[in-house]
Formats: C-alpha cells, structure tokens, sequence
C-alpha cells in the first residue's frame, strides 16, 4: 500500500538516523552520559512507532541498500552520513538484518550497541556467529539477527565503485552548498575544497562515467540549486571527454561549470525559490546573474583563490544562443566559448529533466534529447548536443522505457558504441502485466542471440509518475 510504505520510509528514516546518533554517541561518551541517554531514548521511539504498526522492526541491509520492514529506503542527501555509517556497523559485523521486539528498551538497545561495537573491534572471521552467542548468553532474547547474505565474486568490486561515486556526489554537493551559501551572506568561500571536489568527479568520469551518471537521477528539490550546479558539472565533463579534451582542460571545464549560477547568490533568496510563474520584472532579475556571476567571480579573485578566467566566460555566456540572441543582451557581436557552449547543453539538459519552483513536471531525457537535436530555437551547438547524445544514447542514464514485451526498464548504462545508441544496458522494473520488481534485473538490449536476433527493442519512454516509479531508487 502506498500510504502505508510511505510511512515506514518516513520513520524508517528517523530510526537509522537515530540508530547512528545513538552509535556515534556511545563511541564518544560514557554510557550514563546525558547525550547517550537521549540518543536511545529517540531510537526506542523511533522503533516503537514501527511495532506498534508491524508489531516489530526489522532493519536488512542488502549490498548497500537498506530496508525496514521490507520497504526500501531511499538514499537522501541530508541522511547520507548516517545511512553509510549504519551499513558500516552491520557490514563490519558479518550483519544482514536486525528484528527487534517491542520489548526491545534503552537497555537492550544500549547492551546490543556496545556488542556490535565490540565484535566488530575483535576482526575476527566468525565475529557474527560470536555476535549471536554473546547476545543469548546476555539474555537479549527481544533481538534476531541474520547474516549478510552471499553476493557474487565481482559484487565487492561493483559495490566499492557504487559507495565511492555515492561519496564523491553527496562531498561535492555539500562542498558546492558551502561554497554558494558562503557567496551569499559575503563570506570568503573555500575554492581549494571545491577544486578538489572537481578533481574527484573528473577522475571518476575518466575511469567509468556509469556511477556518477546515475546519481544524477537523485535530485532533492529542496536542494536544487546544489545538485543542480553538481550534476551540470558532471554531464559537462562527460561531454568534454567525449570531445576529446585533457584531464587539465576537464578539470577547468568541471570547475567553470559547478560556478556558472554563481550570480545567482547576488539575486534575493525568494525570488529563486518562488514557486509558479515569474513576472517580466522577475525575469529581468534573473537575466541579471550571468553578469552578476563575473562580479562575483572577481571578488574570488583576491584571498579565496585563483579562478580561471574561462570560468567568468561560461558566467557570463552560458544563457548566450549560438547565434547571440540570448542573454544578457552584449553591445558588441561575440561567439560563446567551447566552454560555455558545453555549459550551455548541460544546463539546459540537468534543468529541463527536473523538478524545480517554476517547473513543476520535470520532461523526460529522451525527449529534451529531442527537443535539445531538433529544435534550432534553443540556440545550442549541435556538436555538443551530438556529443551529449553520444554520450548518454538516445535514451539517457535515468529514463523510464517501454519494451516490445511491455515490460518497463529504466536505462542503467549508456549504449556500447555509436552504432547501437537506441540499444543502453537498462533494468527491467515490472513485467508485461505491469507487476513492479526490485531491484528487477539488468539486461543488455545490445546482447544479439545465437541466431543473430535482439531479445528486447525499446518502443518509447515513458514518465515515471505515471507509474509510481522514483528513478534514482534504482541508482542508490
């Protein structure tokens, strides 16, 4: 039932955050600490909230994913600390599911807190099965624990990458948060973070763009200002590399592209937040932060760090068409950089695919590709969109599709080479009759059988709230 997973992945939430509170407490503070005390007290309530609906709480990690009571939770930016510290504490512990009773009070908590923390100090192969032995002996009879399940030879490789990227997005998004947030109340920011921030995503496209790409799809409305300058950053030096630029050009590439809404931060905080339309005085304002973003940028250029003066060009051009008829209005005639070009294609893509406060339906990737490739009035390089559309298929990382066999996939990775750009890696998420899976099942719409024949074609895209479906689930 809707109504009811909506409710458990809402206190599921505040139980892992409480669970990590109550972890990171006990590590920090004796145990009759006041601090400690009222961490338990909130995971006690947390869990009692759950039984009396269930009638118990059973916490299960599966890779790095977690559910509670057989509902998965989704990965938010603002609880990702506390999601990646709590699959630790299991992972350490050889721990693939916990169930606690309602008898499960502050002293069984705290008793299996300070077990998990002492089997996982031990490092020891059989550290579960003593886990498990020191509770009964401790009469923890209120708690279950299962054991992580077995997962295939290359699955620790594949999971290590899927963590890495998840940590190098969630770093780059607080690091570009602080950075803007520091620009608008008139603080010296820290571009040495964020240089590092872009270094960190250029290495991870060079190696495999696939996990970046489909972090992506984790957009927060609340946050989308900060995930949007991130996202435009990475599918700009995606495009980037497909152009053949250097690991030193990218990186300037990737820095111009996370601060091209910097003038933004110059405009008032209600105005970007506003919800519906904009009215023409509203707009003008807007179509004040390219400029607004050089100013801002020269400022940064005395005490927080040097900026590349291509960095104030893709400011300044980004919202300039191919042919100049963008803005901000220029007195003299002047072509968009290769920079601002590449800006131009991944700002206009990351915008378009989400929801944000004057868009409240966000369009499908499939069909901005389309709009982005045949429709002259949106001013951008068609180099650059034929190299975005290289780069991500036809059918982008994060679009929902329809298969001949009616089944639903969402597309997982790009296509293998130019020649099959209709043909990505996708997941299958429901079957014919329309019954959902999870996690579903990856299948390769390239792959030919022993005759020579495609098992699946895709026959259009599709918009996931019409089905229920949350695309970056199936990223995280």
């Amino acid at each position: 039932m809707p109504g009811a997973d909506s409710f458990v992945r809402r206190t599921g939430k505040t139980l892992i955050v409480a669970l990590h509170g109550a972890v990171r407490a006990i590590r920090l503070y004796p145990v009759e600490n006041a601090v400690v005390q009222r961490a338990l007290a909130e995971l006690v309530r947390a869990a009692d909230d759950l039984v009396a609906r269930d009638h118990e709480v059973t916490l299960r990690a599966s890779g790095q994913v977690l559910f509670v009571n057989d509902v998965r939770l989704r990965l938010e930016l603002d609880s990702y600390a506390a999601f990646t510290q709590v699959l630790a504490v299991l992972h350490e512990n050889g721990v693939g599911r916990v169930t606690a009773s309602g008898e499960a009070r502050v002293r069984e908590w705290l008793a299996l807190l300070l077990q998990l923390r002492r089997a996982a100090d031990a490092a020891n192969e059989g550290r579960f099965e003593e886990l498990v032995e020191r509770l009964q002996l401790a009469g923890l009879r209120c708690f279950e624990l299962g054991p992580v399940a077995e997962e295939p030879a290359d699955a620790g490789q594949l999971v290590e990458v899927k963590v890495v990227s998840k940590r190098l997005y969630a770093r780059s998004v607080a690091v570009t948060r602080d950075v803007l947030q520091s620009m608008r109340v008139g603080r010296p920011p820290s571009l040495r973070r964020l240089k590092r921030a872009i270094q960190g995503i250029v290495d991870q496209i060079l190696s495999d763009e696939t996990p970046l790409m489909g972090l992506t799809t984790l957009r927060d409305f609340d946050d989308y200002t900060f995930t949007h300058s991130v996202n435009v950053a990475i599918f700009s030096v995606a495009i980037g590399k497909r152009l053949g630029l250097s690991k030193m050009q990218l990186y300037d590439l990737g820095l111009a592209a996370v601060l091209h809404d910097l003038g933004k931060t110059r405009l008032p905080l209600e105005l970007i937040s506003r919800r519906g339309g904009l009215k023409a005085d509203d707009w003008a304002l807007i179509q004040a932060h390219p400029w607004l973003g050089v100013l801002a940028m020269f400022e940064l250029q005395h005490g927080a760090g040097e900026l590349p003066l291509r960095a104030m060009r893709v400011s300044f051009e980004h919202h300039l068409k191919v042919d100049g008829s963008g803005y901000p209005r220029v007195v003299r005639a002047r072509q968009q950089g290769l920079f601002s070009r590449i800006v131009a294609v991944a700002d206009g893509f990351d915008a378009a695919t989400s929801q944000r406060s004057y868009q409240d339906v966000p369009h499908t990737p499939a069909e901005v590709l389309r709009e982005m490739s045949r429709n002259p009035a949106r001013g951008v390089d068609s180099i650059v969109v034929k190299a975005l559309v290289n780069t991500l298929g036809i059918y982008p990382i994060g679009s929902l599709v329809v298969l001949d066999s009616l089944e639903l996939a969402i597309v997982h990775a790009a296509p293998p080479g130019p020649e099959v750009l209709s043909r990505p890696m996708v997941r299958v998420v429901s079957d014919a009759l329309g019954n959902p899976m999870f996690p579903g099942y990856l299948l390769d719409l390239a792959a030919r059988d022993s005759a020579g024949n495609f098992a699946r074609t895709i026959i259009n895209s599709a918009d996931p709230a019409r089905y229920g479906i949350r695309i970056s689930d199936y990223f995280v």
